[in-house]
């Protein structure tokens, strides 16, 4: 954990590093190690009163409970504010104050998380879960350093600056990219493999269980020395010298990674800083440098879109070295003797961690055989298979199983959606009624009320008011009178993919152009927030290569080591898919499914398996699954079989060059069904 340690420390030190992201594997203590920060942190003074910690030395123009006059303050300890996954949007940026609004007739703000944040921690717990409504709120107050509210006839700006901590288990799914660049550091953290770490671990948390004060006592002495070195940490900071030797060095490295923009290299230079007044020195050095790099840039390098962040430290060496002539890096000023190699407790600030992420790049493709011919016959079925035998013909062997190939370059696709209108979780795909998005209209509320619409509630309670005995400023308001909003977004699907592996589609630069054609739709899915799944047909029949999860990446991975050979097992794909989504609905039955079947139509294997294939397909139709057909088949001669399949399943067929989003041939964007369930 000393990665983690150190991220998490060198911001308490200097804020203005922009927070820290833990990403690794669940049960590592993420939780627990970021709930410890909050204890080593200064005391904050605040303007008495102030619900929006104002510094009482440097008061909030804007703040709505000002103007301060200054003077004494406050003090207190700096607030840990834990933002929830599944938070309203007015509880992260605050809302009109309802009941002070209809029962007195004044405009009054009531304060979100981002004001209590302010001057202090704000921690995500499984970050990468968050909705996008609250994302964006998140950039904003990031960028900003302010937090603005516009609803209701409230106009609201106040100070928010905080430092963002967020923690993430990658096979959860991964982070949108514009709030993974706000994190100022990123590490990740893994249980140990060592036999003694783990025993000491469980000793100390059955300590914990057995008496927590006499536990915490016995590590206060530790922990107050520990907050005493990051007081002296900050108060050095101001005199720590950053010459022009480590900005060159800064640059390079930032350079020949090729980060976006400029953030990488302000980050770099402020943890660097921060290493060495954490190290007791006034300069800062190679190796301030090299490990700043290691913990500023591995999630903003430049990557493949399924890769996970790293950084290439052979590479790093190489670009720091080139500058060993310069300059020589100044002699170590403050005492370093207070760890193993002078770096602190936890070792940071001298020695960057072996045991990290090492990748740049793509990860290794699969060593390709030699490319068999796709002329003739042998384009369609590849050059060590047999031909499919027709429908109802008897078995003439089983093909053998082809190694994987690497997909194709991936592409920008056209959006498939699923008709009609869902309520599901919030995302990027199908229309949908939502908690966000704009107000299309308003209704009576069914159960609790959560989304006030307040023109409509004035209008339904305005004509009852003299009968009513108004006498005051405030409106007389009823149950019968409240009015929630109603409004249209869009939410995020569970895109099920239905991928034939056999031997049919066994030519190898046509199975690497089907994987590329997969590769990009699971790309589209990430973008849109859907969650994923993938069942393979091939051979005996067909399995579940990826249940449904969030983990796009996941399924990127399960792709990429996809075999192919064998027979057609068309009907069992499908009826699978059957059984996926007949479990899924019960587990989360507001997600509406849409089913992606990549296929050239063949189906071989028993007695007349396109008739079986073309029952299977009926059944998911019959049940309102939205479905499209991308049809793979290739080659002179074609026998139009996907069509079949798409008609029977009353879904589109899209080629591999419409599925494109600059195509120029005509395409339908909705997915279109007969039988789409009518949302409730």
């Amino acid at each position: 954990m000393d990665d983690m340690r150190l991220g998490l420390l060198l911001n308490a030190i200097s804020p203005s590093i922009g927070g820290v992201l833990v990403r690794g594997e669940k049960g590592t203590a993420k939780t627990t190690t970021v709930r410890a920060l909050s204890a080593l942190l200064p005391q904050v003074v605040t303007v008495p009163g102030c619900r929006f910690s104002c510094d009482p030395a440097a008061p909030d123009a804007t703040c709505p409970d000002g103007p301060h006059a200054g003077g004494e303050g406050d003090a207190r300890p700096a607030r840990m504010v834990e933002l929830p996954v599944g938070a309203s949007e007015d509880r992260l940026v605050g809302a009109l104050d309802i009941e002070r609004a209809l029962g007195e007739g004044v405009k009054a703000f009531e304060p979100g998380l981002l004001a209590a944040a302010h001057r202090g921690v704000l921690y995500v717990d499984e970050v990468n879960l968050l909705g996008d409504h609250l994302v964006d709120s998140l950039l904003d107050a990031a960028a900003t350093g302010s937090s603005s509210v516009e609803r209701e006839g409230v106009s609201v700006r106040h100070a928010s600056r905080f430092l963002l901590v967020g923690t993430m288990n990658p096979e959860e799914g991964e982070l949108r990219p514009q709030l993974l660049d706000r994190f100022g550091l990123t590490v990740e953290v893994a249980a140990s493999r060592e036999t003694e770490e783990r025993v000491e671990v469980v000793r100390r948390r059955l300590a914990y269980d057995e008496d927590p004060a006499a536990f915490a006592a016995k590590w206060a002495a530790e922990e107050d020395a520990l907050r005493e070195r990051i007081a002296a940490a900050r108060a050095l900071l101001p005199d720590v010298r950053l010459g022009d030797g480590a900005l060159r060095r800064i640059a390079a490295v930032c350079a020949g990674f090729e980060v976006d923009g400029m953030r990488a290299d302000i980050v770099t230079a402020r943890t660097a800083t921060a290493l060495a007044a954490w190290a007791g020195r006034t300069d800062v050095t190679t190796a301030d440098v090299r490990q700043a790099a290691l913990l500023s840039l591995p999630h903003r390098r430049r990557r493949n879109p399924f890769d996970a962040p790293g950084l290439d430290e052979d590479k790093l060496d190489e670009i720091l070295n080139s500058f060993e002539d310069e300059e020589p890096d100044p002699e170590p000023e403050g005492p370093d003797d207070d760890g193993p190699d002078g770096g602190g407790p936890d070792g940071g600030g001298q020695q960057p961690p072996q045991d990290g992420p090492a990748t740049d790049g793509a990860p290794d493709v699969p060593q390709q055989r030699q490319e068999p011919s796709e002329t003739g016959a042998d384009s369609e079925t590849g050059s060590r298979e047999a031909p499919d035998a027709p429908e109802g013909a008897p078995a003439t062997g089983e093909a053998p199983e082809a190694p994987a190939v690497a997909a194709s370059a991936p592409f920008r696709t056209r959006r498939l959606d699923v008709p009609g209108l869902g309520e599901g979780a919030d995302g990027r795909r199908s229309r949908a009624r939502t908690a966000h998005g704009r107000t299309t209209g308003s209704r009576r509320p069914r159960g609790t009320l959560s989304r006030l619409h307040l023109a409509a509630t004035v209008q339904a309670a305005a004509p009852h008011q003299r009968a009513r005995g108004r006498s005051g400023p405030g409106l007389v308001v009823r149950r019968d009178d409240l009015r929630e909003a109603v409004r249209e977004g869009r939410e995020g699907n569970l895109v099920l993919f239905v991928v034939d592996a056999s031997g049919s589609m066994a030519a190898r630069k046509r199975m690497s152009a089907v994987k590329g054609a997969v590769l990009s739709l699971l790309l589209d899915a990430y973008q849109r927030r859907d969650k994923i799944g993938m069942i393979t047909f091939r051979g005996a029949g067909a399995e579940v290569a990826l249940p449904p999860t969030s983990s796009v990446d996941a399924g990127a991975a399960r792709l990429e080591k996809l075999p192919t050979g064998g027979r057609t097992p068309l009907a069992a794909g499908l009826l699978r898919a059957h059984e996926v989504l007949r479990v899924e609905r019960l587990r989360d039955p507001s997600r509406r499914p849409l089913v992606v079947v990549v296929t050239d139509g063949r189906a071989t294997g028993g007695l007349e398996p396109l008739a079986r294939a073309a029952r299977a397909a009926r059944l998911l139709a019959g049940e309102g699954t939205a479905s499209v057909v991308v049809d793979c088949e290739q080659g002179p001669v074609r026998l139009g079989l996907a069509a079949g399949l798409g008609r029977e399943l009353r879904g589109p067929v899209v080629t591999l060059d419409e599925l494109r989003a600059d195509s120029i041939s005509a395409l339908v964007h909705t997915v279109r069904t007969t039988h789409t369930r009518r949302a409730a």
